[in-house]
């Protein structure tokens, strides 16, 4: 049964790019219903997604509008609206980038805690994010395959759940069953492939 997120669990920033792969946008959207982190994201970064996924991947628009309204049903917290503010002081990293940083500035400042919470964002284009500009702002940036992997070091039972569920989402996208570590891998989930391989999963 998913879990409220508490107020520990970190805010993670969901680049375009990750949400580009049925695959892993299921997984990490199973993640956070489990309360394993909580999503960020923006308007900028569904229209990339949007974009990006009609184009590639022949998807209807109209299908890909009704995949966003739905996480952001799912998840209402996510959206981070407007953000120029939060962009302003960044200078180092891809400025086509500094919306995906300052979603998770803007997070941060809205977010109502007490305590600084951890804010982080996942790419796979981590050359476009500089590190020490990320840090400075009190935030980091991970690519998937490492983020889920010290998850999965931290505590994996948190995570069981959701992994066991990607063969099935793999059906239910239209492809033939395959392993689960096929599909790890294919999703470049390499730490993490071989992690679940030595849990017997």
């Amino acid at each position: 049964m998913p879990v409220l997120p508490s107020a520990s669990s970190p805010f993670v920033v969901l680049d375009a790019c990750v949400l580009m792969s049925g695959i892993m946008r299921r997984l990490m959207l199973s993640l956070a219903a489990h309360g394993v982190y909580q999503p960020v994201w923006s308007e900028r970064i569904g229209e990339e997604w949007r974009r990006n996924a009609a184009r590639l991947w022949d998807i209807p628009l109209d299908v890909l509008e009704t995949q966003w309204a739905e996480m952001n049903e799912r998840f209402p917290q996510a959206s981070q609206g407007d953000l120029q503010a939060y962009e302003a002081g960044l200078r180092y990293s891809d400025p086509k980038d500094f919306h995906v940083i300052a979603a998770g500035l803007a997070q941060r400042a809205r977010c109502g805690l007490q305590q600084p919470p951890q804010v982080l964002v996942t790419t796979w284009n981590l050359k476009d994010f500089r590190r020490s500009e990320l840090r400075r702002q009190g935030m980091d940036v991970f690519n998937p395959d490492k983020l889920l992997s010290q998850w999965w070091q931290d505590d994996a039972d948190r995570l069981r759940a959701s992994i066991r569920a990607i063969p099935a989402d793999y059906i239910a996208l239209g492809r033939d069953p395959e392993p689960l570590d096929a599909t790890l891998h294919r999703e470049r989930l390499y730490r993490l492939k071989a992690l679940v391989a030595r849990d017997g999963l």
